[in-house]
């Protein structure tokens, strides 16, 4: 198998995996290059809305920067090199950049502070940035590919019908095939979680119990893949059958820990997402009791007043 275009020779002898030679510096220059340019739009943005006297919150700051940070640290460090030789490795990057990066990235709010930042069209009826951003949010495609029948299914397919069919290994093959791969694993993290999350508008803007339900959906099947891993009597990847001698590890224990992975990972996107809806709820609910309590200063509670009046009613025609 040709891994020559990764920067290295894949069949060169790596020492044993330590965890402090997976966090050795050796970027991919593709996730390089956008890691800094998310960093540095987004910065843009913040520092746009700043000059204008608009407040941005330092959390969403800090999510989206640590977002950025956890792609970074599988795709630009020796993970990525021991991930191409080694199941339990490439597990770990594909879930983090999966399911927590996409989690992240999207409690950043992103498109709300594109919105915000980007500058309205001067010429009339000509679209700028801004108008463009607004029609693909309101197009149909984005309807489609954020609506729960769509991304549940597509969640799903991500995993059995990649690593269980010849795909896998044909991607692995080539530079830009396993980018591809990685890219496509992000794109499907973020438009799963994108209507979960509901802190960027949307298409499809569900209730709090509706994206629980969407949620707990796609995750048993992700714990049975990482089981089906776990109970295989022999490598089902072809990619990871024969590990390099050097790094002293056996293929059928690598893919087991590569299942233990998958299927503990299914956990922790849960409790992460479930945190914040419940922040989120109590947001809501605290927001719309202070509209209800605005609305009846302005008007004398008359709501409370008309229900006073219906009470008094029904007394009287008791009597």
């Amino acid at each position: 198998m040709d891994h020559s275009g990764h920067g290295m020779d894949m069949n060169m002898d790596l020492p044993p995996f330590t965890l402090a030679r997976g966090l050795e510096w050796s970027a991919d220059s593709f996730f390089l290059i956008g890691c800094l340019l998310g960093l540095a739009l987004y910065a843009w943005g913040v520092v746009r809305l700043r000059r204008r006297g608009d407040n941005w919150p330092v959390s969403r700051m800090i999510f989206w920067t640590v977002g950025v940070l956890t792609i970074a640290f599988v795709m630009c460090t020796k993970l990525n090199d021991y991930g191409m030789v080694m199941f339990s490795v490439h597990m770990v990057q594909h879930m983090v950049i999966s399911m927590l990066s996409p989690i992240l990235l999207l409690l950043g709010a992103p498109v709300t502070l594109a919105l915000r930042a980007l500058p309205v069209s001067a010429t009339r009826g000509r679209k700028g940035p801004r108008e463009l951003l607004l029609m693909l949010l309101h197009s149909r495609y984005m309807k489609v590919v954020t609506h729960p029948a769509f991304t549940i299914p597509l969640f799903i397919a991500s995993l059995y019908g990649l690593y269980f069919t010849p795909i896998f290994d044909f991607l692995m093959e080539s530079k830009t095939g396993h980018i591809a791969m990685m890219v496509h694993f992000l794109a499907v993290g973020l438009v799963f979680f994108w209507p979960i999350m509901g802190v960027d508008p949307g298409p499809h803007r569900p209730g709090y119990v509706m994206r629980m339900l969407e949620l707990f959906a796609g995750m048993p099947f992700h714990a049975f893949f990482g089981i089906a891993l776990m109970m295989a009597s022999e490598p089902m990847i072809g990619t990871y059958k024969n590990p390099p001698s050097s790094l002293g590890i056996d293929a059928l224990t690598d893919q087991q820990a590569a299942g233990g992975i998958a299927w503990a990972f299914s956990e922790i996107p849960s409790v992460l997402v479930l945190i914040a809806l419940v922040f989120q709820w109590y947001a809501t609910e605290k927001r719309q009791a202070r509209r209800t309590d605005r609305a009846a200063e302005r008007d004398g509670d008359r709501e409370l007043q008309a229900y006073n009046a219906y009470l008094a009613s029904l007394n009287t025609r008791g009597q």
